[in-house]
């Protein structure tokens, strides 16, 4: 099986092309040609914003141009990132209210796509508490209307402050607590800084192993795959060039080689740093896989 590896990807501009016989792209097709120019063959995308509250605004042209492209020259999924601003655990009614709506226009956005999923972090509970934020979590995504062919996936977190997420007991409990048939994505980065050793084969084995104890490997749909500047158990967010952090090369082979996620798809959000972009990161991945 082809291994299914790509990045976050921009779709801002008014024309990125790899076929300079196709007439100029707007937006959202963007995204396809990016990932193929760095070597990539699934993917994220932000389908507008993530800084505030913006709702996507995609022509039907365009939605249709992205399919298509997308079908011909891409291996694997797309996932869209919700905004950064959704926040399902609070106690807030505005803020719930405004998270709602936005998690809304995505899945509606993802349904016009044809993206199958919706990544989106549990937000922060704000002194509501462990079990009242996931309770408030699992409220907010029943009340959505999830298209037939979309689902949802929560994004594991690097567990700093009231944030939810970092514990594999906070996945496992929001799948508990809803009705809606959700997804995980787990971020290699977050996992590590949020107290799960993924620094060597045996570590690798023993995290997806646990995993697979607290939330069950047949809810992971996607990987995040970002090596980490930071150690294990520190809770601080910040991603790292592929085996170049703490993570490192040991660890990376061992995760995208382990044979529970190596068939699963993987979206890189690395830095760029010395000259060194998506496309060095993604050939990074390609040459830790045994059979590339």
């Amino acid at each position: 099986m082809t291994m299914k590896v790509g990045a976050h990807v921009s779709i801002s501009g008014t024309r990125v092309s790899s076929d300079d016989e196709k007439p100029p792209y707007d937006d959202i097709r963007n995204a396809v040609c990016r990932q193929v120019n760095f070597g990539g063959n699934c993917g994220q995308i932000f389908t507008t914003s993530p800084q505030v509250w913006a709702q996507p605004d995609i022509s039907d042209e365009a939605a249709d141009g992205f399919r298509e492209e997308s079908d011909a020259k891409l291996e694997g999924p797309w996932v869209i990132h919700s905004s950064y601003l959704v926040n399902l655990c609070t106690p807030k009614e505005d803020l719930r209210r405004k998270s709602m709506e936005s998690m809304q226009a995505e899945l509606d956005a993802a349904d016009k796509l044809g993206v199958p999923y919706v990544n989106v972090h549990l937000g922060a509970h704000t002194g509501a508490g462990v079990e009242g934020g996931l309770d408030n979590a699992a409220d907010v995504i029943d009340d959505l209307e999830v298209p037939d062919d979309v689902q949802i996936l929560i994004e594991s977190d690097a567990g700093s402050g009231t944030k939810l997420g970092g514990e594999f007991d906070h996945l496992a409990g929001i799948i508990d607590r809803t009705e809606t048939d959700i997804g995980i994505c787990i971020d290699t980065a977050h996992t590590l800084v949020a107290g799960n050793d993924l620094t060597t084969p045996e570590a690798v084995d023993e995290t997806v192993g646990r995993f697979d104890d607290v939330v069950g490997l047949e809810y992971l749909e996607y990987i995040h795959l970002n090596d980490s500047k930071h150690d294990v158990g520190t809770h601080k967010d910040e991603h790292a060039l592929i085996g170049e952090g703490y993570i490192g090369e040991d660890g990376m082979k061992a995760i995208v080689n382990h044979p529970e996620l190596r068939d699963l798809p993987f979206a890189l959000e690395t830095p760029t740093e010395d000259g060194r972009g998506f496309a060095w990161n993604i050939q990074k991945v390609k040459e830790l896989r045994d059979d590339e």
